[in-house]
């Protein structure tokens, strides 16, 4: 078999700008990831074991090119000596641990951060598919393909609805949770021919490059996480996060995201500097129409103009559900839309809920406390007991 990943650049595009942030203003950072599987398998990932450990070993082989570099550098908000990092850098494969525990798997990725924070979304789509490579591939891609049609048809009924102020926008959000690479290609070269109208970009800078689509992303729970255990006032990381981020990114980049502690704290901290200088706000856990109506109202009080901001809604969406909520909020603010695995991974199988989080940083413990029930996670209950409290956060 093919190794499964194909390119360096096959990776969500915020591992690239949290990459480079964490290097220039914490470059001696020190992280622990986890790979965590939340629902039950059709057979125990632990068979899997040795395959994941012979892809980890492929990984840790390659090198960007030099074309791959020249697009990244061709990617404004990079800067040249983050490139230059680029062009030397090679995953070592001390920093990655595999391992049998029971029915369950076990991956830890253990060193300095910015040479272990890359390895998740390679582990994510490597576990899917060798998971996947045991079912029926003929008749998964058959019905996914129909799936997929499906889809098409429902955006191009939805295109004869009259307009509104704002116009709809998706992206492709799910190469983490993938069927195959295969099948993300052929998703992705798909809708950009057949609704070049709606479909405006992929998160996978691989296949970005390839379909001259623009790279999505901007942050995600890890950059934030990690300031937890950085030398602020713990309950003064947002704003310490953020603001690395604005100093970095000088204008680029401006969706932050808001469910590492809570949608709740994270408009405390997100005061009239912040709204002023990020374009909006990404969506990943709790109840969309909540959170939206929630986001406005901040920015209402405020006194801006939510009309100029975009909220992103990107937590588990199907098509039917991102359309509903772009027909609640068009006409008072931007919108856009991350859909994920009911892109890459609609088949007749059950898709896994695989995640690969940060869970200590610098020695400490860090924590994701998030709005919906379920989705925390983190390895010290005591820590999460007490960033509960700081932020009284009360969802599990």
């Amino acid at each position: 078999m093919k190794p499964i990943v194909r390119s360096l650049l096959e990776t969500d595009l915020y591992k690239f700008t949290m990459w480079q942030a964490l290097l220039h203003r914490h470059p001696n950072a020190h992280g622990e990831y986890e790979f965590l599987c939340r629902n039950q398998p059709d057979y125990p990932l632990a068979e899997l074991k040795e395959e994941v450990e012979r892809e980890l070993d492929h990984l840790c082989e390659l090198l960007f090119t030099d074309e791959e570099i020249a697009y990244l550098r061709g990617l404004r908000f990079i800067k040249s000596d983050f490139a230059d990092f680029l062009t030397v850098f090679r995953f070592q494969r001390k920093f990655i641990t595999v391992e049998a525990d029971g029915p369950h798997l076990r991956i830890r990725a253990t060193g300095p951060i910015v040479h272990v924070m890359g390895f998740e979304i390679y582990v994510l789509y490597i576990v899917n598919e060798l998971y996947f490579r045991r079912f029926d591939a003929a008749a998964a891609i058959g019905e996914a393909r129909k799936r997929l049609a499906l889809k098409v048809e429902q955006f191009r009924d939805f295109d004869k609805e009259p307009k509104r102020t704002n116009p709809f926008e998706f992206f492709d959000f799910g190469v983490r949770r993938r069927f195959s690479g295969e099948w993300q290609d052929e998703v992705v070269s798909t809708l950009a021919r057949e609704l070049p109208q709606f479909f405006k970009g992929t998160s996978n800078v691989h296949l970005a490059r390839k379909y001259n689509l623009v790279p999505i992303g901007t942050m995600a729970h890890e950059y934030m996480q990690a300031f937890q255990a950085f030398p602020v006032r713990l309950r003064d990381f947002q704003k310490a996060a953020l603001e690395d981020w604005v100093q970095e990114y000088r204008g680029d980049l401006g969706t932050a995201l808001t469910d590492v502690v809570g949608m709740d704290a994270f408009l405390a901290d997100f005061d009239l500097y912040f709204a002023k200088l990020f374009d909006g706000l990404r969506h990943d856990s709790g109840d969309p129409l909540e959170w939206g109506e929630k986001a406005l109202a901040h920015y209402a009080k405020l006194r801006i103009d939510a009309r100029t901001k975009r909220l992103v809604f990107s937590d588990a969406l199907t098509v039917p559900k991102a359309l509903a909520l772009y027909r609640h909020f068009a006409d008072r603010t931007q919108t856009g839309f991350g859909i994920g695995t009911q892109l890459t991974n609609d088949t007749p199988y059950k898709a896994l809920n695989i995640v690969m989080k940060l869970t200590r940083c610098n020695n400490q413990p860090v924590a994701k406390l998030s709005d919906t029930p379920g989705k925390s996670m983190c390895t010290d209950e005591t820590f999460m007991a007490y960033l509960r409290q700081v932020f009284q956060h009360s969802v599990s």
